[in-house]
């Protein structure tokens, strides 16, 4: 679980906030500017007025910081600028290089041997990403997803099996927690973690739906935590599981036409005609047991599959979430898993999962994507930065948190 956070990080370069800092008249000034121009990076009671609470700037690790107080609640905020990291170890400039390796899971001995320092003074810096909200830093300009994706992710930690309770919505990783076990209990604590951080940003927030798996507990926890939501069964998992085997048979092309025909259906009238005819060729073709037994099963889905007709933008593939979920386990197989206590691994996934929302896509996919260079920041159409990692602080002022 991330905790509340008392810093505001505001977008500045070096040059511009030295000259500001240690005049208090134009430390206001800035401050005035930054909150015109980005108000979700301040707290409640800021517009009602502050006053500078340090007689002078604090001086430490080459940054000069001040502190705020607001006169509607008494609160003490701290101010930093976007170029220093969390408790000024360092600079973005060092560190934007080495994270970014880290979201593909360059080891950190690695990153020591290349950029010097320590293993553990690369360690520090990523997982201290955990202690922020990950909804609540990722959405910062935009609408929650009314449609989401949700599965768990079989990951060891100590050689025990874990699992990673993945919430997943506009190409976002918006939740990511640990669960001890697969039951409905332990699961709907670990996504309620997401439910939370959800419901700071929008108070009330309600999915409209949650595409999922067929496992049970998944369908239980979602709904005791979101008692409205519609769960939409994922059709590519009904499919893969024929793929497993059925790629062997001989009929497997005329079976996967069939089936791709039934999931183009324009309408649920229409899919539940089209479904019902792979079943009908599957028995007069000679398929193995196994393998007609698996096609019914699917065909025999009809009503489930059919409900996302209902919900246009609802997903009836986990195909966004699979691709998150196959970024989550290269990491981590290539970390050699978790390792340590469930509150350290539980930051080191948080910091992983934003690390995934901010850091650059490819060339190719930014021109995809309209110039957009990250999930984040195409999800908030907005960037506080050009540098990614400076983007990352800002947007996880007062660690993402609203109230």
């Amino acid at each position: 679980m991330a905790r509340s956070c008392s810093t505001i990080c505001l977008p500045a370069d070096k040059d511009t906030y030295s000259d500001v800092v240690a005049d208090p008249a134009r430390f206001r000034a800035w401050l005035g500017q930054a909150f015109r121009a980005c108000p979700e990076l301040f707290p409640e009671g800021f517009a009602q007025g502050y006053r500078l609470k340090d007689g002078r700037a604090s001086t430490r690790a080459g940054g000069r910081l001040r502190r705020i107080r607001l006169t509607a609640t008494g609160a003490s905020v701290s101010v930093r600028p976007s170029f220093l990291l969390p408790y000024r170890v360092g600079t973005t400039s060092d560190a934007q290089g080495p994270l970014f390796l880290r979201a593909f899971g360059v080891p950190f001995w690695a990153l020591a041997r290349v950029f010097g320092e320590s293993p553990m003074y690369w360690y520090r810096p990523e997982v201290s990403l955990g202690r922020n909200s990950i909804a609540g830093t990722t959405v910062r300009r935009a609408d929650l997803p009314e449609h989401l994706l949700a599965d768990e992710h079989h990951q060891t930690r100590d050689g025990d099996k874990n699992y990673i309770a993945t919430t997943v919505g506009e190409g976002c990783c918006l939740g990511a927690a640990l669960a001890p076990t697969a039951n409905a209990d332990d699961l709907a604590a670990a996504y309620g973690v997401f439910r939370q951080e959800a419901q700071d940003i929008q108070e009330g927030y309600q999915p409209e739906t949650v595409g999922v798996d067929g496992w049970a507990s998944t369908h239980q926890a979602w709904r005791a935590l979101f008692p409205g939501v519609v769960l939409l069964r994922c059709f590519l998992h009904g499919w893969l599981n024929i793929r497993s085997r059925g790629k062997l048979s001989e009929s497997f092309t005329e079976l996967s036409r069939r089936v791709g025909e039934a999931f183009r259906a324009p309408d649920r009238r229409c899919f539940a005609q089209r479904l019902r005819r792979p079943a009908e060729w599957a028995r007069r073709a000679g398929l193995s047991a196994w393998l007609l037994e698996q096609v019914e099963k699917l065909c025999g889905r009809s009503k489930e599959y059919g409900v996302a007709y209902r919900h246009p933008g609802g997903h009836r593939t986990s195909n966004m979430l699979d691709r998150v979920m196959r970024s989550m386990s290269r990491y981590f197989e290539d970390g050699q898993h978790l390792h340590g206590s469930p509150a350290a691994c539980g930051r080191h996934l948080r910091a992983w999962a934003l690390l995934q929302n901010f850091r650059p896509w490819g060339p190719e996919a930014v021109r995809a994507n309209d110039g957009w260079r990250s999930p984040a920041e195409r999800l908030n159409a907005h960037r506080y930065s050009d540098d990614w990692l400076q983007n990352l602080q800002v947007s996880a002022s007062l660690g993402g948190y609203r109230r």
